[in-house]
């Protein structure tokens, strides 16, 4: 298949596009920087630096997109709040534009959400067919996200809505952020610890997006999240264990406001999410439970 993907050197995008090389797809990739992704992803890669540069998507088989300024980097100050949503709603915009350009457009468009887009929800499961009432920027921003990608959605193309959970990683993503204290033996719950953590091993990232692409039965939204999240509580003495280390230093919410402000909201709630539609269409995991999860990266 010819496969344009946006965000393609993020932790996501790199190892996906790996993966799809591997099984001899041509890959075209949108990138800001061309020599650094060709760095990280090597030459069969075809770079672009502009939608601009492509008068439509006629010749790809599915557009695959993953950009996104990461949520985690900055203070959510009412600037980076607009960076946000430009990186994430600006492309999708384009690429709907470039899909309604297309006589023949691609025959699936796979697009990037979170699992922020259930708002607060505590600790009651939560699959596809979940709302929230609860208003805050995360639901917003994500709500938004996929109503512009779905607009695409018609008898010649459909859409698969990736609502993601935390993305186990060796090399990245919010794991990494977490390992320095739990290594130095100063990690813990936060707070109370009772707000879920719905997780997924980057290899399952990877794989349950390549079965989408290739399931023509499966449209709409979907969690990607392991069938068993856990409690930050678990969480925290799941990655002690497999560190070998001790989780006996809770982070004291008031403590988190005072330094991220708005964008604690991360960090202290959380949404039960499971993969029921992902599951239902024939999508096997390879990592069901965390603490395998967790080893299996060799932290």
């Amino acid at each position: 298949m010819n496969v344009l993907i946006t965000g393609a050197t993020g932790l996501i995008g790199s190892a996906l596009t790996k993966k799809l090389l591997s099984q001899g797809h041509q890959i075209t990739a949108l990138t800001r920087h061309i020599d650094a992704a060709q760095a990280k992803l090597g030459r069969d890669v075809n770079f672009i630096n502009s939608l601009a540069s492509l008068p439509n998507l006629n010749h790809f088989n599915a557009v695959i997109n993953l950009a996104g300024e990461p949520i985690v980097n900055k203070r959510w100050s009412a600037a980076q709040k607009e960076v946000l949503e430009k990186s994430r709603w600006g492309i999708t915009e384009q690429l709907v534009e470039l899909f309604k350009k297309s006589k023949a457009p691609p025959s699936v468009f796979i697009s990037g959400s979170a699992v922020g887009v259930y708002g607060k929800q505590g600790r009651r499961p939560i699959d596809e067919t979940g709302e929230s009432q609860h208003q805050n920027f995360s639901r917003r921003l994500c709500v938004t996200w996929e109503e512009i990608a779905m607009s695409v959605d018609s008898p010649s193309t459909r859409v698969c809505l990736l609502r993601t959970g935390i993305v186990l990683a060796q090399n990245g993503g919010a794991l990494k952020k977490l390992l320095l204290p739990f290594k130095l033996g100063l990690g813990g719950p936060i707070g109370h610890g009772h707000h879920f953590m719905p997780w997924i091993h980057i290899d399952d990232m990877v794989d349950a997006i390549l079965f989408l692409m290739r399931q023509d039965n499966c449209n709409g939204p979907f969690n990607l999240t392991a069938p068993n999240p856990v409690s930050n509580k678990v969480f925290s003495k799941t990655l002690g264990k497999v560190l070998s280390r001790p989780t006996l230093f809770p982070t004291p919410p008031l403590m988190l406001k005072l330094l991220f402000g708005e964008m604690s909201e991360l960090l202290l709630e959380g949404q039960n999410a499971v993969p029921t539609k992902l599951e239902k269409c024939g999508y096997q995991f390879h990592y069901t439970e965390l603490e395998p999860a967790l080893t299996s990266l060799n932290l």
